[in-house]
Formats: structure tokens, sequence, C-alpha cells
């Protein structure tokens, strides 16, 4: 239990629940992870943004979001810089590498070409989730 400032206990008793439980215990698990390697806020942000997605009555609001004007949108963006300006990846040599390793999906569509151009298009009412693995989302706004 080195990770987790849960009690012992209540790691025990989230060990022991069985079927539609375990998600919540994962859930649990998930969440206290994140609350140490990220801090309490963005784990809260982490946690609604996956409930937002998978129907559990989060909000998409509370996803972590970063706005880009229509003009720096206009010519189109790359997927190495969006990834950057997104937090999502710390650098385009990080960004490249989860590309190639298929790690990056735009509405469910994963992204394989390392010079993909986001455009306008891609937005739907001004906004586009960005998916990185299977827990890591990032809103992009257009204002």
């Amino acid at each position: 239990g080195l990770l987790t400032f849960l009690p012992m206990e209540e790691v025990r008793r989230l060990g022991a629940l069985e079927g539609s439980e375990i998600n919540t215990a994962k859930e649990v698990l998930a969440f206290e992870l994140t609350k140490i390697v990220h801090g309490e806020e963005e784990a809260g942000k982490a946690q609604n943004a996956a409930k937002a997605l998978f129907g559990a009555g989060g909000s998409k609001e509370s996803m972590p979001t970063i706005e880009i004007s229509h003009e720096e949108m206009a010519g189109g963006m790359d997927i190495l810089n969006l990834l950057v300006k997104t937090t999502l990846a710390p650098s385009k040599a990080e960004a490249r590498r989860l590309i190639n390793q298929g790690g990056v999906s735009i509405k469910g569509n994963k992204i394989i070409d390392i010079g993909h151009i986001i455009t306008v298009q891609d937005f739907e009412d001004n906004a586009l989730i960005l998916q990185k693995g299977k827990k890591g989302f990032y809103r992009v706004l257009m204002p």
C-alpha cells in the first residue's frame, strides 16, 4: 500500500467486492492514485471526466479544457502541437510516441499519422474532445 492513503480495511473491502461493485472499487482506487500523483483537484476533474464519458452523471464541464482561438485554428493545427498545448503530451517527441502507439483519438477515431492536421471541421459546437489512452481526456474549445 505504498501509493494509497486509504485505510487498509477499506482497501480489503474494495478488494472483496464483486461484479458491478468492482468498477466502483476501481474508480475509488484510480481516484486515490490520481490524487496522490496529480493532486486532489486534478483527480476530481479526471474522475468527473471519466463519469461524463461513461455516463455516471459527471459533467463535461469538469474535463480539463483549453481554449484555442478561431484565428489560431483557421489554418489547422498539427496534432503534435495540439497534444503539447493540451498537456496530454509533455513534448512533441512524447506526442509522436503516443500517436505511433495508437494512443491518441478524436471522436473515437485513432490518429495514426503524426502529421495529422486538426481543422475547424473537426470541432462540433466549437468543441473537440481529444483522448489519450483510455482515461486521458482533454476538451479543446474554440470560442
